[in-house]
């Protein structure tokens, strides 16, 4: 039998909007022919930017959006992408090995953000670049004196200096990013640390690029923190990032779209470590941070499937099927059961890149049913942790088993419960009885995404195979207790008032 016990009165800690945030890195067509399609395309848009995608981004309130990378952003000069597009640098972009002729640049990425309404997280090159670069970009961005950059920004068209509430300091750096060690990635963050500040008088948040994704275990993190902290003038960080990918680079070839049983839940049992790493890297941050003021940042998540056969013609495109709403739904439930460290993330990526919220092919646009996962989640964005009791049956495969059931509730300020819920079992529909002991609920609405198979995903001929429905399986049974019932391979969001 699964039971739910939802504690409605509880008091606990916010779910920051910020962990719903997306990212867009200038590698395939996340960028060139996604985002952004040029002032002359005949695809509508507004300054170049693709209008549909902006409308699509607006819908699921995204709160924040990381850009240039990733590892782009450690060959990026932003010089290269300011001033009249006609006389902008064509560079070679090596992650892919393709010109980037640079005509999405600040400006664009700046009117991007204000056009969807979220809040900019720029990436600072590190690995190729040098402190006076970073602390003249942000001086170009955020100054309103009379200064050389603050009126460079002015001739290229911009009064008012912008708001970088988000600046990432360097990225990967034990990989892409400069192939450095802990230590001397922690010297030359303080470095930068030191000489790079906001201009404005708006706050400005310094990440420091964090090692969960080539160390999730925290051992080279602790060696950064320990280096930061103890030293003449020890120094702070606001927050500290780690990437992780259901990466399957070393599992048997495998497909986005055509798999059995077997790679279901390899790619869900690997999606759910992700709590494990988030665990080990809290504990060892409340070793220096025990108040929790520091940020721990999944800048980049979601699934990867490099030997794509068939699917992947381009650099790092790949489908989106109901295997991977899955995996956004209970990855978010767990971001959520972290809420007290885990305040900010980022999906890879936004448009036509790996785990995508959006694919085009033309004038034609798709939502995927990760991107219907977040609308769907959209009210736990600053809402309320609640505290639920979960008991439910397992799903096995061979020897090893998962929970069945992946589940969050959060309170928004006008007293309304989200309830969102997802089934790991592709085959296997289950039943559970969720009971609300100190809330009286009168009416359950809500949505469920499923489809006749757990390969299901959206495509240019078929772009609604997959999208949410009106749910129907949730009654009041008094004021106390409700019974759902979950169809295999499922996600589910329901409101109760």
């Amino acid at each position: 039998m699964n039971t739910i016990t939802i504690h409605a009165s509880g008091d606990h800690q916010k779910i920051s909007r910020h962990i719903y945030g997306h990212f867009a890195e200038h590698l395939g067509r996340c960028i060139t022919d996604g985002l952004w399609v040029g002032e002359d395309s005949p695809i509508p848009n507004t300054r170049g930017i693709r209008s549909d995608i902006v409308e699509a981004l607006r819908r699921i309130k995204a709160p924040n959006l990381r850009w240039p990378g990733g590892c782009f952003a450690d060959i990026y000069d932003w010089r290269d992408g300011i001033g009249p597009k006609a006389q902008r640098p064509v560079r070679r972009n090596f992650w892919g090995n393709v010109p980037e002729d640079n005509h999405f640049g600040t400006h664009e990425f700046m009117d991007l953000c204000e056009q969807v309404g979220c809040e900019a997280y720029i990436g600072g090159n590190v690995g190729s670049g040098n402190v006076r670069e970073m602390r003249d970009w942000i001086e170009y961005l955020t100054s309103n004196d009379q200064g050389t950059f603050a009126n460079q920004r002015r001739k290229n068209g911009r009064d008012a200096a912008w708001s970088i509430p988000f600046w990432g300091i360097g990225n990967e750096n034990w990989g892409c990013g400069g192939n450095m060690t802990p230590e001397y990635y922690a010297d030359l963050y303080c470095q930068y640390q030191n000489f790079i500040r906001n201009y404005a008088d708006t706050p400005m948040m310094k990440i420091a690029s964090g090692y969960g994704g080539s160390d999730t275990e925290g051992k080279d993190l602790a060696i950064f923190m320990d280096k930061i902290t103890n030293r003449r003038f020890p120094v702070k960080t606001d927050g500290i990032s780690i990437h992780y990918y259901v990466y399957l680079r070393n599992q048997m070839q495998h497909s986005a779209t055509k798999f059995g049983d077997s790679e279901w839940f390899t790619v869900l049992k690997m999606a759910n470590h992700i709590g494990h790493v988030i665990e080990e890297n809290s504990r060892i941050l409340d070793r220096f941070d025990p108040e929790k003021r520091m940020w721990l940042i999944v800048d980049e998540w979601g699934t990867w499937y490099p030997n794509e056969p068939g699917t992947n013609p381009e650099f790092l495109y790949q489908q989106n099927s109901m295997r991977d709403a899955v995996v956004a739904a209970h990855t978010l439930h767990l971001f959520q059961a972290h809420s007290d460290r885990v305040k900010l993330a980022n999906i890879a990526q936004t448009v036509n890149v790996l785990q995508a919220m959006i694919l085009t092919q033309g004038e034609q646009m798709i939502l995927t049913p990760s991107y219907h996962v977040f609308d769907m989640f959209k009210a736990h964005q600053d809402a309320t942790l609640l505290p639920v009791d979960l008991a439910c049956e397992t799903y096995a495969s061979g020897d090893d088993s998962l929970p069945a059931i992946s589940v969050s509730a959060s309170r928004s300020d006008s007293g309304q419960i989200l309830l969102t819920l997802c089934n790991l079992n592709p085959r296997e529909s289950q039943s559970i009885s969720c009971a609300i002991p100190d809330a009286a609920v009168t009416a359950v609405e809500g949505f469920v995404l499923a489809a006749d198979d757990m390969t299901a995903h959206n495509t240019f001929e078929q772009p609604d195979r997959v999208q949410p429905t009106v749910f129907h399986g949730a009654a009041p049974e008094g004021q106390h207790r409700l019974n759902i019932q979950l169809p295999a391979a499922s996600v589910v969001a329901l409101t109760l008032s």
